[in-house]
């Protein structure tokens, strides 16, 4: 068997495009592990995208055209502590900062087996619709995730793997998400 191939930004586009869903994308290619997340793909991510709640990404392998990965993006806004805003320089006298949302992240269970760092490799194309907002758009200082722990508990060590610390405001042990923030200029 054959190792891994590692993913990182500047080899990413050699192997993989980044689109837009469309309403005629062919969807059949993708499974993951998680049935909830193939059927938010298969379901409700058209829907989601045409009612302007969530616009999907879809990531292909360049060679056979198939759906590796995908994730949904929502604008978002999160609660700061005192204390977390002067960890990130923030001397505003509101609370909320705007950000951007990974709504999902999922990656087939293909690409899992053939390729390491899909989603650390799809984190940093959020970063970078986040920077295209920024300088075109809107403001939006975080990207942040509501990290599933419900469906793996390892996911939590990855988001904090790429930068993501859990947010105190909208901290609850009881919840079966953390809700967490990437500042994506610092």
């Amino acid at each position: 068997m054959s190792s891994r191939v590692t993913i990182s930004y500047k080899n990413g586009s050699n192997l993989f495009f980044f689109e837009q869903l469309e309403r005629n994308t062919a969807l059949d290619t993708f499974s993951c592990f998680i049935d909830e997340y193939n059927n938010y793909l298969y379901e409700d991510a058209l829907r989601s995208q045409n009612d302007h709640v969530a616009l999907t990404w879809l990531l292909r392998e360049r060679d056979s055209n198939i759906i590796i990965s995908y994730m949904s993006i929502i604008a978002d806004a999160i609660k700061l502590s005192a204390t977390e805003k002067e960890l990130h320089s923030l001397d505003y006298p509101f609370k909320t900062i705007p950000a951007i949302k990974i709504a999902k992240l999922a990656v087939s269970q293909s690409a899992q087996e053939k390729y390491k760092g899909i989603g650390t490799y799809m984190i940093s194309k959020a970063a970078g619709l986040a920077r295209i907002c920024n300088r075109q758009l809107f403001a939006a200082r975080f990207l942040t995730v509501d990290a599933d722990i419900e469906h793996n508990e390892g996911v939590l060590a990855f988001y904090e793997k790429n930068g993501f610390i859990p947010n105190a405001e909208l901290f609850n042990k009881n919840r079966k998400t953390i809700s967490m923030r990437k500042d994506i200029y610092l």
